[in-house]
């Protein structure tokens, strides 16, 4: 089940993707996908539902991040092997945990906003764990009980801000517009193996990412376990897994960032597209 929110930003309804690409609205089932309406009841309620016969939406809306009200943002650094060796990093022992504000989020096809004195803006696909049964200190045996699904995140990053401004990375992590998330959160039953998706970025036309979530370091259950040992995760939070090699941070012989006017385009298989055009804050 492809789940999904369309709207105006703030007035985002819930709704669905049907098997010929439409969208059902799901306002009369559940007030948002946030929440315990993400929880495993919930979802096994709306998949009850015959598809065919919820309100059509009309005409070509926006879509609005996949998940609405998100509590916490999470993401892991330098969690793909071939990704740490561009870099020049280590192998890191335990995830890296950092935060996006959750000011950032946008649809997956908003514009990305380039932030004022900002030199090296970059991008970064990264596969989005939605969690749907909340716990604390859960066992990695029972981590993927948690997640409610799956869906794809651009990891926008300013690398001045986050590497040579002193401090942690977040500030050049968090800026606004910086996590588009979607199109849709697909049901983790669609998903045979999260750990076996092809994804991909590309800027302007030209591919600089692509990847496979198999050379991740640190899998799923091995993040849902870890990260609920330092905090209760709860439904409705995000966890951004990593990126595959490509970043622009990582091109030789020189980085290349984005500058306003540009379009990224990337995607995950079996989770959709997003497209943004930058501009300037």
């Amino acid at each position: 089940m492809k789940l999904l929110r369309y709207g105006e930003p703030g007035q985002e309804r819930p709704g669905l993707l049907d098997s010929n690409g439409r969208i059902r609205d799901l306002t009369d089932l559940i007030g948002d996908l946030s929440g315990t309406a993400l929880s495993p009841e919930s979802i096994a309620h709306l998949q009850s539902q015959d598809v065919n016969s919820l309100p059509l939406v009309e005409g070509n809306p926006r879509l609005g991040p996949c998940v609405g009200k998100i509590g916490k943002f999470i993401c892991i650094g330098l969690n793909y092997a071939d990704h740490a060796a561009e870099t020049g990093a280590d192998i890191p022992k335990e995830p890296i945990i950092f935060n996006k504000w959750t000011s950032a989020i946008v649809g997956p096809n908003d514009n990305v906003e380039i932030p004022r004195n900002s030199k090296k803006t970059d991008w970064e696909v990264e596969l989005g764990v939605v969690i749907g049964k909340g716990g604390r200190y859960i066992d990695e045996a029972d981590a993927l009980e948690h997640v409610a699904g799956y869906c794809v995140i651009n990891d926008v990053s300013e690398r001045e801000f986050q590497i040579e401004r002193g401090g942690t990375w977040d500030k050049g992590k968090g800026c606004d517009t910086f996590g588009p998330i979607g199109p849709w959160l697909v049901t983790r039953d669609e998903i045979a193996d999260p750990h076996q998706l092809n994804l991909w970025l590309e800027v302007d036309g030209k591919r600089y990412q692509n990847g496979n979530t198999r050379t991740m370091i640190f899998q799923i259950p091995k993040l849902v376990s870890y990260l609920s040992q330092f905090m209760s995760l709860q439904p409705g939070d995000v966890i951004s897994t990593g990126t595959p090699p490509g970043v622009g941070l990582g091109i030789k012989p020189e980085p290349v960032f984005l500058r306003a006017g540009q379009t990224m385009r990337l995607g995950i298989e079996g989770l959709g597209e997003q497209q943004q055009l930058t501009v300037d804050a």
